[in-house]
């Protein structure tokens, strides 16, 4: 397996990550940004691709309060610098003459510039602690990660009156943890997406570090969860589905549980 060498230390909170730009998914907040320092505005637009990419170019420029002309030349820049890619917007409907819209997104060396500096001294450590312990060693502090990251959250989460809410009301937790995250409905569930991940590079060697967290959200949400993607695979975006509850037939007892722990 290659060594990894580059980003998303395993110790990483949301305190480490700039706030600089204006977000409006669950999770984040909104807030202006001026245009001023090339180097301020053009973190602003990487982090909008970072955190709601796929996204058009007009699109950030209205967050950001920007002129088009000048969203184009940092997002220029940030893909002459290997930092961002296009792809083409989804066709709806017949398309008319012009070119075809293009969407904007971060590339792993783009995600790189958010806070991402220790990852060979994370490395380095869980090898050695699975040299000496094992892999249920390293299964067991990722455990201990997990705990101590969704823990201190897990009161305003089980609150929540249901799954739709409280997806949400994680999006917002792993948001203030670093992972800007966003959750929204998706078909028969929620989608809960983090656009970020501070240990992606160090889970690609140590994929119990995803297999804990996944674990985690399903105790927290009280329902099973499926990973779709990862980061740390080489997703752009970690993307979990949380299916809605069965729905309760006439004369049947509701026995899923009320606050993410086993029915009484």
């Amino acid at each position: 397996m290659s060594r990894v060498t580059r980003s998303g230390p395993i110790f990483a909170s949301a305190g480490e990550i700039s706030n600089t730009g204006v977000v409006k998914n669950v999770g984040s907040d909104s807030t202006a940004v001026p245009a001023g320092h090339d180097g301020r505005t053009r973190h602003a637009v990487a982090r909008l691709l970072l955190e709601q990419g796929p996204i058009a170019a007009v699109s950030v420029a209205e967050q950001l309060g920007l002129s088009p002309t000048a969203v184009r030349r940092h997002i220029d820049a940030l893909v002459a610098d290997g930092e961002a890619v296009d792809r083409e917007a989804p066709r709806r409907g017949q398309r008319g003459r012009g070119r075809p819209a293009k969407l904007f997104l971060l590339t792993e060396q783009g995600r790189a510039r958010f806070g991402h500096a220790y990852d060979d001294l994370a490395v380095a450590a869980l090898r050695f602690l699975a040299e000496q312990g094992g892999e249920e060693a390293v299964r067991a502090f990722a455990e201990r990660r997990v705990s101590a990251l969704v823990d201190q959250h897990r009161a305003a989460i089980v609150a929540q009156p249901d799954s739709a809410e409280r997806a949400k009301a994680l999006a917002v937790a792993l948001t203030r943890e670093g992972y800007a995250a966003s959750a929204r409905h998706v078909g028969a569930g929620e989608q809960l997406c983090q656009h970020l991940c501070p240990v992606a590079h160090v889970a690609a060697e140590f994929p119990q570090l995803c297999e804990t967290e996944t674990a985690a959200f399903a105790d927290l949400l009280g329902t099973h969860v499926q990973r779709l993607a990862t980061i740390a695979r080489g997703d752009a975006v970690c993307t979990t589905h949380i299916p809605n509850p069965p729905p309760i037939t006439v004369g049947e007892t509701d026995t899923r549980p009320s606050d993410g722990g086993e029915p009484a």
